[in-house]
């Protein structure tokens, strides 16, 4: 058995920008050097997707990296530091068994149904406004649609959404290590936590005990039976707003690419539900935006590597669907494959995405009404791309299109 650090590994500069356009063909050869380990500016890069599923088998030898992250950042003690840290994603044991429980009733299958009507409403809404232009840029467009989703789903205002968006905009390269965006990343995270604060507020002078209409009132319930603090409701909020509008916006900026390669797909979804709900996933396969660095925290030995403690792992969600193991031809879009293993979009382990299926749930939902409206959409192609360590995905997508 050798150590990693013994290891003759490829690597992959994946903080390089030119990486970011194009991580498909590095990790391909990263992997004709070593079938399932590269090096890379932050740590070592699985690049395998078996390896993968099989160092998740036990993911209690791992843990998130977050404070470390801070500290790189110099943001010990700052809001953004201290958001990072205190929430759940950061969060293990017991502690993070509380908050996973506290929150999983609301964000079942049975859950993202009973919302889909809403979800279809605001979609609705969004392509009245910008289907009769004939030409925009999809990555805005797509940004307006989970904010309001989620602030319909929680009972909130929408008054101050532009406000909002650009903060949740700066909030999304949290984890991209960038200190260009440091500060933007600040101010941003003490506007989301005003903002949910202040929402809270409101919320609590009016509730009753036992109300269940949304979310928020599931937190204020559970924070007055002592199980929740002030600040875990705070957190958690921001936490869920982040989450819920930077990586399905890119999800589905990413997808609308894919589409428009793919017209004979695009113009299917008009008319099937179904097919939709597949190139979401298929999407997800190809590009599902987000990456993960994990902590070892005690040795691990695994095809015959042994892995020591401390040492900091890259998980690449983001394009592991692409690895020739996972499907025949995995470059290219095809929402009919059969998919016999399944994309890891999501992640894996305790720390799965909680909100899963109400993401694919409003994706699908809203690509159905998309292809309806915006017919034959053409694009010049991405204007740039986000760091691929992180929240991967696309700066910018115009098209251009017919208007139904």
């Amino acid at each position: 058995m050798q150590a990693i650090t013994d290891l003759k590994l490829p690597h992959l500069p994946i903080d390089e920008d030119w990486f970011a356009a194009d991580p498909i063909r590095p990790f391909d050869a990263a992997r004709s050097q070593h079938p399932w380990l590269a090096t890379s500016p932050i740590g070592y890069v699985v690049t395998n997707y078996t390896a993968i599923r099989e160092l998740f088998i036990d993911d209690s030898r791992m843990h998130g990296n977050y404070e470390e992250m801070v500290e790189l950042m110099g943001s010990t003690g700052t809001p953004w530091g201290n958001f990072q840290i205190g929430h759940i994603l950061n969060a293990e044991g017991q502690r993070h068994k509380r908050l996973r429980d506290m929150l999983a009733p609301a964000f079942t299958p049975r859950q993202a149904n009973r919302h889909r009507q809403l979800m279809r409403d605001v979609m609705s809404e969004l392509l009245d406004e910008w289907a009769p232009k004939g030409a925009f840029d999809f990555e805005e467009f797509a940004s307006w649609y989970p904010i309001k989703v989620i602030l319909r789903m929680v009972g909130a205002p929408e008054a101050a959404i532009p406000v909002l968006r650009s903060s949740l905009e700066a909030l999304g390269r949290s984890v991209s290590m960038d200190l260009r965006v440091l500060e933007t990343m600040q101010r941003g995270t003490e506007t989301c936590y005003a903002y949910c604060g202040d929402l809270i507020d409101q919320r609590q002078a009016v509730h009753q005990p036992g109300d269940d209409n949304d979310l928020l009132d599931v937190l204020i319930d559970c924070n007055a039976d002592g199980d929740l603090s002030r600040d875990e409701m705070v957190n958690l909020l921001t936490f869920l707003l982040v989450a819920g509008y930077d990586t399905s916006k890119n999800i589905m900026t990413m997808l609308m690419y894919d589409m428009i390669q793919r017209p004979d797909i695009y113009e299917r979804c008009a008319t099937e539900p179904e097919l939709c709900a597949r190139a979401v996933e298929e999407g997800m396969r190809l590009h599902s935006v987000n990456n993960m660095m994990r902590k070892v925290t005690a040795d691990i030995e695994h095809r015959d590597v042994l892995i020591p403690a401390g040492t900091t792992l890259l998980f690449p969600w983001a394009i592991i669907g692409q690895d020739p193991a996972v499907a025949e031809d995995p470059n290219s879009f095809n929402p009919e494959r059969p998919n016999k293993n399944k994309h890891l979009g999501f992640g894996l382990g305790p720390h799965m995405c909680l909100g899963q299926y109400i993401a694919r749930a409003q994706i699908a939902e809203g690509f159905h009404l998309i292809a309806q409206r915006i017919k034959r959409p053409t694009t010049t192609g991405p204007r740039g791309w986000r760091p691929f360590a992180g929240v991967w995905g696309m700066i910018g997508l115009p098209i251009e299109f017919v208007p139904a």
